[in-house]
């Protein structure tokens, strides 16, 4: 729990101040049809209005012969982070003269709206130019693929460990665990919601409520699907654990399609602002505050998930099951146990995956699960599905694959070159990169 609260900390101090994304885009992507046709207009500075959801854009207009005039566009939106009115502009001030409402609504209709304007909003300002490198374009794009790919590699990472944990122990595969991240990425939106209805739409209380919802709702449901289905079919092996399993995973969906409808139910990033990394010519390399908080927070989840296996007593008693149940049972270890805590470790880690996916990518409908739980899997067997840091591992070489494909390669053929590495992996080493892909894994502790 101290750690807990530690993380709901940081992240409180992560989203404090944080200023819709979305909303400074509308506003930048307005300044040109404030200003005169060629003017130059460079951003000063961005920062929160006086009223309640509004932000001010400080700029500078240059129309030569005439000399640069400061200026500073307001914007006030209809809504905060969980209303409907978050990305309806009502009001536009120009130095604290609003528009006339025909104006407004010309600008929305004929500019705003318009196919293709997004691309004419100012460039960036000379601090923010004087503060990142400039790099080559052909640079530039792989890069801003690579810093793309940090989240989806964080949710690989926390869920293919997850699969490692549980078939280490029974030698087969817990198809369910795709459909607890969904669980998690329900219960993160219903904290959010709880959160933000709270605390008035505070970022801070937002995102800890998730995080709790989130961890309880995928530990919750495992521990469930552990005692009640994977532990006592566990104890007789054979396929009847695989089968059921794949019952689970279409029970659990059917669930949350029963609970929460079937309808997409979506919230706004909250860590949306942007980070400059580099600029070259007409392309800008950023990447969002949130990834790096959820890249940081699923490496600290993974690192802490191989200390405890490495030098707790559970890990211990994990690696005796692992390798020789039998012999484990005999020397006092409750093998059930074992994979129970296996199963409730598992799902902290899917309900962390699918705090993620909804704070990150806005949400995950009830059908989700099952193409999260397959790259997850994918890249355990990549790495060797009986070890757990070589799920981990697997699980950033998946993740980076998919980047460079991305960067490189038509976009819509890239599901098809996954699954041919996997086929090609399979047959020239069906154990993986890094590990065994038979029960044996675990006379390394499946932590290789």
């Amino acid at each position: 729990m101290k750690r807990l609260a530690i993380l709901v900390l940081l992240l409180a101090l992560c989203g404090c101040a944080d200023i819709d994304q979305d909303q400074v885009r509308l506003c930048r992507i307005a300044l040109p049809a404030l200003h005169p046709p060629g003017a130059s207009i460079e951003i000063t500075g961005i920062e929160r209005g006086a009223v309640l959801h509004a932000i001010i854009i400080r700029h500078e207009i240059a129309r030569p012969p005439s000399p640069p005039r400061e200026r500073a566009a307001e914007c006030r939106f209809g809504g905060g982070p969980l209303s409907g009115g978050r990305l309806d502009l009502v009001d536009l001030r120009l130095d604290g003269r609003p528009l006339t409402p025909i104006s407004l609504q010309f600008l929305k209709r004929y500019w705003i709206d318009e196919p293709g304007v997004a691309a004419l909003q100012p460039p960036l300002s000379a601090a923010e130019r004087a503060v990142v490198p400039k790099v080559p374009l052909a640079l530039a794009i792989p890069l801003q693929h690579a810093v793309l790919a940090l989240p989806q590699i964080a949710i690989y990472a926390l869920l293919a460990p997850a699969f490692a944990l549980v078939y280490g122990l029974t030698g087969r595969i817990n198809l369910a665990f795709g459909e607890l991240v969904v669980v998690g990425g329900q219960g993160a939106l219903l904290g959010m919601v709880l959160g933000g209805m709270w605390s008035g739409g505070q970022p801070a209380a937002m995102l800890g409520c998730a995080l709790v919802l989130g961890l309880a709702a995928g530990a919750t449901h495992a521990e469930a699907m552990a005692r009640g289905v994977i532990g006592p079919l566990a104890r007789t092996g054979g396929q009847p654990l695989l089968v059921a399993t794949a019952g689970l995973s279409a029970a659990l969906m059917e669930y949350v399609r029963l609970s929460q409808g079937d309808g997409p139910r979506w919230t706004p990033p909250l860590l949306g602002t942007p980070v400059l990394l580099a600029h070259a010519e007409g392309f800008t390399v950023t990447v969002s505050r949130g990834a790096i908080v959820f890249a940081v927070l699923a490496a600290g989840a993974a690192l802490t998930l191989l200390g405890v296996m490495r030098w707790s007593r559970y890990g211990r008693a994990w690696r005796a099951t692992a390798e020789e149940p039998v012999a484990a049972a005999l020397m006092g270890i409750d093998t059930a146990e074992v994979v129970v805590k296996a199963l409730l470790i598992g799902g902290l880690m899917a309900g962390l995956a699918g705090f993620i996916v909804t704070a990150h990518y806005g949400g995950v409908g009830f059908s989700g699960g099952l193409g999260i739980g397959l790259k997850a899997l994918i890249a355990a067997i990549l790495g060797g599905i009986g070890s757990i840091g070589g799920a981990m591992a697997g699980a950033v070489v998946l993740g980076a694959f998919e980047a460079a494909w991305a960067a490189f390669l038509p976009l819509h053929l890239r599901e098809g070159g996954v699954f041919s590495l996997l086929v090609l992996l399979l047959m020239f080493r069906p154990g993986g990169l890094f590990g065994y892909a038979g029960r044996d894994a675990g006379r390394d502790g499946g932590l290789r």
